[in-house]
């Protein structure tokens, strides 16, 4: 932009000293010095950074802490909205609903609390906890396990007292090749009602399940119902059984359920998504969702989330409300929005102005008999333009720009 002004006003000097009335060198350096002065190179380059920091502003009073300023223009952008079900749709604070005891293996729901929590010790699962919590409720004295191992999609093994305890979904027996008992569709009714239902083996015989249930949060709904306003499709990310996440998606009005899914397959996920041309943004707050947070095109992480989440996501919500994903889209769209209307507004100005400081105005004034009397203050009497004028132009257009990116401080979001 500046070498073209530059041109511009060193032409129009040429042409004027040539061709223009006398005194040449006067009205040639006035329209030099006119053309330089109203140029306004700021007013392209204060465009899109003032309303970046009015946005960030903006959504830092609204709980949405926006790191990288690359996220606030790409998540307009926007097209998907993954969600990882549990401590961003959920409380992730999960209970224990239900204990189902094999007719076959002649224990008692003590015992099988037991044996489940004695093994969920080692586990830092929000599932395993819930386990850990009731049975201390309980007043149940657990035991120490020994030989605990986590097995990613399928559940644990440890022992307990000495006894081979598998805890963990249905797949976690069949792998190991276990009679279920009967259990398998006590096990899909609890699945239908948004329940995670787990198998518990003890000494390669099936006892019994535990039911945990996560609480979704309440304003889980209304987010999702916003987002689809936005003309947004939404994604729930869940390692549920495909039963428990269906049950779950109905409650929330999700469109579209990813199930089953392996930790270490949420980025992949995302990476699929992308691969159909989408723009993605992915919100979650565990460990787990860090590599899925840095392939997406915008992480968003809870604030209550894990250390490793935020540092992995470009937004962070402080307030942990699904309510702050619409807000950050919002304010994006917003945002940009006020961008193009800087940008036009910067160019606008500098198409109109440069000409009419380089004298484009001189030959019409000529035409129509010299320069009108309501008009000599700001072109004198040939139809130049006052440099005094052009640097005051030049000022209005900077603190025009300035003045529509302010605007958004005043943006419902």
């Amino acid at each position: 932009f500046v070498p073209a002004v530059i041109i511009v006003s060193l032409a129009a000097f040429a042409f004027w000293m040539l061709l223009g009335p006398p005194p040449a060198l006067t009205f040639s350096t006035l329209v030099l010095v006119s053309t330089l002065i109203i140029a306004c190179p700021c007013a392209l380059g204060l465009a899109t950074p003032t309303a970046i920091i009015v946005g960030t502003g903006k959504g830092a009073e609204k709980g949405v802490l926006i790191k990288q300023a690359r996220a606030l223009e790409v998540a307009h952008k926007v097209d998907i909205v993954v969600l990882d079900k549990t401590g961003t749709l959920t409380t992730g604070k999960p209970v224990v609903t239900d204990l189902l005891v094999s007719a076959v293996s002649g224990s008692s729901e003590q015992e099988l609390l037991f044996l489940a929590a004695s093994a969920e010790r080692g586990s830092e699962h929000p599932l395993g906890e819930a386990i850990v919590l009731e049975a201390q409720t309980r007043g149940l004295g657990l035991e120490i396990a020994t030989d605990f191992q986590a097995i990613p999609g399928r559940g644990i093994l440890a022992r307990v007292n000495g006894r081979l305890v598998r805890f963990g979904n249905q797949a976690l027996m069949e792998d190991s090749g276990l009679a279920l008992n009967g259990l398998v569709d006590q096990a899909s009714d609890l699945a239908a009602k948004g329940k995670t239902p787990m198998f518990l083996a003890c000494d390669e015989q099936v006892m019994g399940l535990v039911a945990v249930a996560d609480t979704v949060k309440p304003e889980a709904s209304q987010a999702l119902a916003k987002l689809r306003r936005m003309n947004l499709e939404v994604v729930m990310l869940t390692g549920d059984n495909a039963q428990t996440a269906s049950a779950i998606a109905s409650e929330l009005g999700v469109d579209r359920v990813e199930a089953e899914v392996l930790p270490q397959d949420k980025a992949a996920v995302i990476k699929r998504l992308q691969s159909e041309g989408q723009k993605v943004a992915m919100v979650g707050d565990g460990i787990n969702d860090a590599p899925a947070l840095a392939q997406s095109d915008v992480g968003m992480a809870m604030g209550t989330g894990t250390d490793v989440a935020i540092e992995s996501a470009d937004i962070t919500l402080m307030r942990s409300d699904v309510n702050g994903v619409a807000t950050a889209l919002d304010l994006s769209r917003q945002t940009i929005r006020t961008i193009k209307q800087n940008l036009f507004w910067a160019f606008f100005y500098n198409t109109m102005l440069i000409p009419v400081a380089a004298g484009a105005l001189y030959p019409i004034f000529q035409g129509i008999g010299g320069v009108p009397g309501s008009l000599e203050f700001f072109f004198g009497e040939q139809g130049f333009l006052n440099p005094a004028l052009a640097a005051l132009a030049m000022s209005f257009s900077s603190v025009t720009v300035i003045a529509n990116s302010l605007r958004l401080r005043r943006a419902k979001v």
